[in-house]
Formats: C-alpha cells, sequence, structure tokens
C-alpha cells in the first residue's frame, strides 16, 4: 500500500465558506472527471491524480461546486478501475495517496468537494479475498464471501443458473481448482475479472464500513456508488428463464438488480457517514425500471441523491421532457430527495453527438450524424438541464461541446466489452478519448506523451485554449450560465416548476422570478418576451414585447 498521508490541515476561509452552506448537495453542479483522459502530468500518456490537481482552478472559475472522480484504486485495469484489487490504495498509474491527499487539501482550498467512486457490487479477482478463495480450494470460507456454486449437469459442466453478464455470455466462470481439475461456478455480472460480493455474508459488511471511514478520515465529501442497484441477489438465485436479458435491464426488476434488501446496507452506511462533519454525501448509480422505484434509494435515511438515468435517455422532444421532469420531480418529492439532472457521462455516448442522430438509437451510437445540429441541441438542452431543480451533473468536456469519437480503429480501443461476443456494444471509449486542453501540442495539452486513446485532428480547435474568451463559445456559455445560475435566488433547489402556455415543441416554465424557454422544434418560434434577457444557447432576438427563439434553442429571462 502506498505511504499514509498526513494529517489534514486547518480549513482555509475558502473551505470553511463552502462547507458552511447547508444542504450544498441539493442544488449543486458536480463535475465528473475520468482520470485517466483529464490530465496527465508525468507525460506517460495516461491521466492521473496530480494532472487533476493542477487543473482544479479551471474547474472553480467554471463554476461547479464539486469533482466526482471515477476510479482511481489500485486495479488490475480490467474494466477501467472498475475492477478494484484494493480499496485502499491509488494504483501507481495515477499516483499515490500522497496524490489523493494533495488533491482533496488543494481541493478544499479552492471551495471545491471531492467525491470519489465506490465499487461494491465486485471486487478484482486479484482482489486477496478472492485469490485466497481460488488457492484454498472448495470448501475455503473465503468463497462464501463471493458467489461460488457447483455447476449443473452431470458433471457440473453447465452454470449455476442462466444469469447472463452485462458485458455478455454468462456471468458464471467455472475455475480449475488447485489439484487442477474443473472445479465450481463463480458469479460475475459484468467481466470475468469482476467477481460479485456475497453481500449475505457480515464480512463484506464489515469491510465497506472500514473502507468508507478510511476514506471519510481522508476528507472525501462523499461516494458516487457504483451498481448501487446491485448488491443484493434473490434467495436462491432463481433462474430468469429468458435470454437477452439486457434488453429487460431498465424495464423489470431482476433477480440480481434493484432487489429490496439493498436498503438495509444504505441505512447501516448512513449512520456511518452522518457522524462526519461537513454534509458528506452518496450519490447512487442506480439503473431501475422506473424513477418511482428510484426514489427509494434517497429516501432521508439511505443515499441523497441518484442519478437520473430516464432524464438523459430522453430525447430532445418537448412533450418527453415535459413528462419525464413531471414523473422526476413528483417522485422525489415525497422522500424529500432532490431531483438530478445529467445529460452524460462516462459510459454513454456524448448528447452532442445523441442528439446529432435521429431518436431511437439508444445511448451508445456508432454514427457522428450532423455535428452541427448536435452541438447546437447540446447547448440547448444544456440551460434546459440547469434551469431545473435540483442538481446538476457535467461530465468533463462536455462544456467543450466535445463529440463522441466514434471512428476509433478497432486496434485502439480498450473497452472490455468490446471483446466479448455480446451484451454492451463495447463503444463506451469514444466518450473517454483525453479532453483538449490548447490548440497544438501532441495531445493538444492533455500531456506531453501522448494519449492512451487517440484525439482526433481538430481537437484542438475545441480545446479549453481555443475557447476561452471566445463570445458565443460552449465554454463561455458554460462559465456564464453557472454563474447565473448561482446569482439567480429562484435557480437551484426547489422541487417543482409552474409551466407555461408554448407554441408546440417548446418547453416553458416559471420558477419564482426566473423563466426558460427551451425550442426543441426544427423552426423559430415566437414567445412573449418575459423581462430582461440572461442567457440563451442561440441569438435570440426582441422586438415589440416579444422574442424570437432560434430552432434548438434555450433562452434565459428574469422578471426582476
Amino acid at each position: 500500500m502506498s505511504q499514509q498521508p498526513s494529517a489534514a490541515p486547518a480549513p482555509t476561509s475558502a473551505t470553511a465558506t463552502a462547507t458552511a452552506r447547508r444542504d450544498w448537495w441539493r442544488d449543486a453542479v458536480i463535475y465528473q472527471v475520468y482520470p485517466r483522459s483529464f490530465a496527465d502530468s508525468n507525460g506517460d500518456g495516461m491521466g492521473d491524480l496530480e494532472g487533476v490537481r493542477t487543473r482544479l482552478p479551471y474547474l472553480r472559475d467554471l463554476g461547479v461546486d464539486a469533482v466526482w472522480l471515477s476510479p482511481f484504486y489500485a486495479s488490475p485495469q480490467a474494466d477501467a478501475g472498475y475492477d478494484v484489487a484494493d480499496y485502499r490504495a491509488v494504483d501507481p498509474m495515477f499516483g499515490s495517496l500522497l496524490d489523493a491527499d494533495a488533491l482533496i487539501r488543494d481541493a478544499h482550498a479552492l471551495g471545491l468537494r471531492i467525491i470519489v467512486d465506490l465499487v461494491p457490487n465486485h471486487s478484482s479477482d486479484q482482489y486477496e479475498w478472492f485469490r485466497r478463495a481460488l488457492a484454498e480450494g472448495p470448501g475455503s470460507p473465503l468463497r462464501e464471501r463471493y458467489h461460488f456454486r457447483p455447476g449443473k449437469g452431470e458433471n457440473g459442466e453447465l452454470p449455476p443458473n442462466d444469469w447472463e453478464s452485462i458485458f455478455g455470455g454468462p456471468a458464471w466462470t467455472r475455475v480449475t481448482e488447485p489439484d487442477g481439475t474443473p472445479g465450481e461456478w463463480y458469479l460475475h455480472l459484468f467481466a470475468p475479472e469482476q467477481p460479485d460480493f456475497n453481500w449475505e455474508h457480515p464480512a463484506v459488511g464489515d469491510e465497506f464500513r472500514s473502507i468508507l471511514r478510511f476514506w471519510l478520515d481522508m476528507g472525501v465529501d462523499g461516494f458516487r456508488i457504483d451498481v448501487a442497484h446491485g448488491m443484493v441477489k434473490a434467495e436462491g438465485l432463481p433462474d430468469l428463464g429468458s435470454h437477452e436479458q439486457l434488453k429487460l435491464l431498465g424495464n423489470d426488476v431482476m433477480p440480481f438488480f434493484d432487489q429490496d434488501g439493498v436498503h438495509d446496507i444504505y441505512r447501516q452506511w448512513r449512520l456511518i457517514l452522518d457522524e462526519y462533519s461537513g454534509e458528506r454525501i452518496f450519490v447512487a448509480e442506480a439503473w431501475t425500471p422506473t424513477v418511482e422505484r428510484t426514489a427509494n434509494y434517497v429516501r432521508p435515511d439511505e443515499l441523497h441523491q441518484a442519478f437520473n438515468f430516464q432524464y438523459l435517455g430522453t430525447h430532445w422532444d418537448a412533450e418527453e421532457l415535459r413528462t419525464v421532469i413531471d414523473r422526476t420531480l413528483d417522485a422525489m418529492r415525497p422522500v424529500g430527495a432532490p431531483a438530478t439532472w445529467v445529460l452524460s457521462n462516462h459510459d454513454v455516448t456524448r448528447h452532442a453527438t445523441r442528439f446529432a442522430n435521429p431518436p431511437g438509437l439508444g445511448t451508445q451510437i456508432r454514427l457522428a450524424g450532423d455535428r452541427d445540429l448536435g452541438l447546437r441541441r447540446a447547448r440547448a438542452a444544456t440551460l434546459l438541464m440547469l434551469a431545473l431543480p435540483g442538481s446538476a451533473y457535467v461530465y468533463q468536456g462536455e462544456e467543450l461541446g466535445l463529440p463522441d469519437v466514434v471512428d476509433l480503429p478497432d486496434e485502439v480501443r480498450q473497452d472490455p466489452a468490446y471483446f466479448r461476443g455480446a451484451g454492451q456494444d463495447g463503444f463506451r471509449d469514444g466518450c473517454r478519448v483525453p479532453i483538449p486542453w490548447t490548440r497544438t501540442g501532441s495531445s493538444y495539452g492533455f500531456g506531453d506523451g501522448g494519449s492512451w486513446l487517440p484525439q482526433p485532428a481538430g481537437w484542438g480547435e475545441l480545446s479549453v485554449e481555443a475557447q476561452t474568451g471566445r463570445p458565443g463559445s460552449t465554454l463561455e456559455l458554460y462559465r456564464a450560465a453557472l454563474e447565473i445560475r448561482r446569482e439567480q435566488p429562484d435557480l437551484g433547489a426547489g422541487d417543482a416548476v409552474e409551466w407555461l402556455r408554448a407554441p408546440e415543441g417548446v418547453v416553458a416554465f416559471r420558477r419564482g422570478e426566473f423563466v426558460c424557454v427551451a425550442n426543441t422544434t426544427g423552426e423559430p418560434v415566437a414567445v412573449p418576451a418575459y423581462g430582461r434577457l440572461l442567457l440563451a444557447s442561440g441569438e435570440v432576438t426582441e422586438t415589440d414585447g416579444g422574442a424570437r427563439v432560434p430552432a434548438d434553442t434555450t433562452a434565459w429571462w428574469t422578471t426582476a
């Protein structure tokens, strides 16, 4: 394990100001950093924690409240760090615990909070428990901490049940026992290198409560829980009775996902979190059939936020948007949790490319589509998202209007799902290409030694350098929107909107003295001029008490 950091210093005034704000998470804008693709400090082509630390002033100036870091734990990297071998160590490719400590301290000094990923559904197959379970053979007590089962068939040659891996193929792998014979099978809902923990075993719960305290003592401000809907499996691990099970995800409660027993775990975790000062939070990555079931994860004694994947998958369509906004707010209101809004992350095609294509293609798209249309809609969707009540998430590079890189050569791909025969399309690499900071250079300012995934030609014109100070750039639009969001008292936290009458294809609502109008159609629309125009994603013209909102454009007004 890496060297332990020293004790944290007394908070600076900026930290005190940031942490003094009550319920900060109810209206927070949280920026997702995918560490390997954000900034490389040592020129090895891979982003690292020191790279993130050097870019923290950029994030402060952008106007976000917190930074969520995707996994940087010690890992064989079979699934880009979501296969954890040591939850209390930093993988050398990202740095050390001392680097993590410095990052947390610097973030706090800048008034930023740090949220780290937690991966409790499964470990790496290199985790000490699992390696010993294999070495000790059948009957090892450590096998009880995972899901080891004898196979079916005359010689145990068939998997214990019909569950399928999210990455394709069976969710079971047969082991070779220490004596060289084919033996038991173990469950892995993702890659074979990611065996699922058995959360019925008390040692698993004990271990993760200890892990929580380790990072809370380091000073992190919260945890994003990977596969928060996993962990607990239906008793007896019953067959599902169907194939192509991926098509059922998000539509039905599965025997391995969204089981009610998971909520007991989160109630225990919440007791630990509430022992710590500074309003630390939990954020759930919970893929559930309905937003109403998602609300179960954010009841007052459980987690604080849950990603709104129903919103992420909504088309750029006024009626669909109004429906999912209403359903989200209605579901969260009874449990007193804030709604969250998100358009992109490290697992889906960037929304600038999704919106560039016709609806109905899903969230992993391999077509570039109409780039100008996609960017126009992405900018408009951002202003709509930031105007809604609750908390918003921004994925690194979306503030630059980055599209997905859809033409990566097969030989450079690293998404593990790409190398399996079925399951996910395996094209997540396209949203993970390192982001550009400068117009020129071997990796457009990402680092001095190239980048682990190739960046497209022309990436430099989308860079932070190219867009900073340029009127109308997507980066300046984000900066302006986040500044207005902080300044306008009616923006941010809340649980309702007042819908306004609007032309077909237009979303219009009021929040106090603030008004948002989003034109999702391909033609300009005429609407009232609701007051003083604050910001727009396109060129809005105002005449004689009215306003002309261009196609695929969102505008903000204040009546104050």
